[in-house]
């Protein structure tokens, strides 16, 4: 069988390399264009490119996937399955229909459920009990194909996006496998989508991650574990921002105003909230590293009385 592989990100690797050392034959990884990052705006590759790389695989990086020249490249390597995942761009319909078999998309979520750029962050920031992967039939719509294959997981309490990220990532690099194998044996058996029950999971960005000190401990919490490694939930304390790596909650009646510091120890910092206090256990003022909070009062000060 002959792929055409579609990704970018670090959750699109694994599939890559399950793919190759299954045998399959990849000519061609379409990424996303290089990116310049940091102070000195250097090159950066993004994890598919170098992975691709290392597997000494061809590498293609259109700024528009569906100009004719991406079209036209793509229909040089004749595939018999285009295999995408977190690619970044949609894909018209002249794309889909270039493969002999499938264009088969690795979704991190239980579809209709969670459609969109997101999914395994706000499932976590929902409060949701399970996700998963889902193998479908890409088609015009925002994740809106005909599926194949779906397989479930519990999400913990000790889930985070960054766990569940590596959970699904691993899972959608087996599935594939088994999705293309179902194919190729013309057993694969697809079900269509209940429009109905589908839910949006819109793409993050930096203001999200702001602390609504009114809420309860338990949706500070999910905002906390859900926005991991990035955009990363913050807080603004004496006009810095100030990201919150980690926090636990004590449920308790006060009658303090809500983002009031009551307490400051080498265990964390109380702040009031609607059920109770979250304990700041980690943090990160700008320009430093991530902290646990005994470490950094030893050289620092966090007023209690303060209102984030």
């Amino acid at each position: 069988m002959k792929i055409v592989f579609m990704g970018t990100p670090e959750f699109a690797v694994p599939t890559l390399e399950n793919l190759y050392n299954k045998g399959y034959d990849i000519p061609l990884v379409i990424t996303q264009p290089d990116k310049r990052k940091g102070r000195g705006k250097k090159t950066q590759f993004n994890p598919v490119k170098q992975k691709a790389l290392d597997l000494n695989i061809g590498i293609f990086q259109p700024e528009n996937i569906n100009s004719e020249e991406s079209i036209a490249r793509i229909n040089e390597y004749n595939p018999d399955f285009i295999v995408v995942v977190a690619y970044g761009q949609i894909l018209k319909e002249s794309i889909l229909n270039i493969p002999k078999y499938d264009c088969l998309n690795i979704h991190a979520s239980l579809l209709p459920h969670y459609r969109g750029a997101a999914p395994l962050n706000w499932v976590i920031i929902n409060g949701e009990k399970e996700t998963g992967v889902t193998i479908m039939k890409m088609s015009k719509g925002l994740d809106s194909g005909d599926m194949l294959i779906k397989k479930t997981i519990p999400i913990t309490i000790d889930d985070d996006s960054i766990t569940i990220h590596d959970k699904l990532s691993k899972i959608g690099s087996e599935l594939i496998i088994n999705a293309i194998e179902l194919i190729i044996s013309e057993i694969a058996v697809y079900s269509p989508q209940n429009n109905e029950e589908s839910s949006h999971a819109p793409m993050l960005d930096k203001e999200l991650g702001k602390i609504d000190w009114c809420k309860s401990g338990f949706e500070i919490q999910r905002l906390v574990k859900g926005l991991k490694p990035w955009p990363m939930a913050y807080t603004i304390y004496k006009d810095q921002q100030v990201k919150i790596h980690e926090i636990q909650i004590e449920l308790k009646e006060h009658t303090k105003e809500f983002g009031l510091i009551n307490e400051v120890s080498n265990d964390g910092i109380w702040v009031a909230v609607k059920d109770g206090y979250v304990i700041i256990k980690k943090l990160q003022f700008p320009g430093k590293k991530a902290m646990v909070i005994k470490n950094y009062l030893m050289g620092n000060k966090i007023d209690e009385n303060y209102i984030l």
